[in-house]
């Protein structure tokens, strides 16, 4: 065998082994996009997954703030319109026409007074001279300070034993205390129970 047909020999085995070592060289170069495509499309679809439940869940806490904040802003405005009722329904006491206020003391005097006591009326209450002489006042032996104090209308018995504080503030407070959840439903009913 002659040198050239050696040298030939060599070349052409380096070039079966050149493409065969490139087309190895690019089926694993293949093989790796394949891979690199898979794991790139699995790791978007995990983010993808991955970022709607993070909206979901934020849209979900956003919804449950905002219905908090509903709840908190409609139970405010129940609380005024509960708080008015009280106010209106103390400006309607102070302003009883005469024989009213001093019928309505009597029936104070009669369930709540007892022998001897004391009582004081408010700065604002106009009708103490015509309360001075009811029947009841000196039938328990009612008697009278000639000092007023600040109260919100009305008057307040101080005994031997305990004061009772009868005020129209203090009666009006103890009937929301009462009252508050009966006079809400009756006031908003047609919000619980939409006809």
């Amino acid at each position: 065998m002659s040198v050239e047909a050696i040298v030939e020999r060599i070349i052409s085995d380096a070039e079966e082994e050149a493409k065969a070592i490139i087309l190895s060289a690019e089926k694993r170069a293949e093989q790796t996009r394949a891979e690199a495509a898979e794991r790139a499309e699995k790791y978007k679809n995990g983010t993808e997954a991955e970022n709607a439940a993070k909206r979901t869940a934020i849209l979900e806490g956003r919804a449950a703030t905002a219905r908090l904040d509903s709840s908190k802003i409609m139970l405010a405005e129940k609380r005024r319109v509960i708080d008015d009722i009280y106010i209106r329904a103390l400006k309607e006491l102070n302003a009883l026409p005469k024989k009213d206020a001093v019928k309505f003391a009597e029936r104070l005097i009669s369930e709540h007074a007892e022998h001897g006591d004391e009582i004081l009326f408010a700065e604002n209450y106009a009708f103490a001279k015509e309360v001075a002489a009811l029947d009841i006042v000196k039938e328990k032996g009612l008697k009278f300070s000639t000092k007023t104090i600040p109260l919100e209308g009305g008057f307040i018995l101080v005994g031997k034993n305990s004061d009772k504080d009868i005020s129209y503030g203090a009666l009006l407070a103890a009937d929301r205390e009462a009252m508050q959840a009966e006079t809400a439903m009756k006031i908003f009913a047609s919000e619980i129970n939409p006809e």
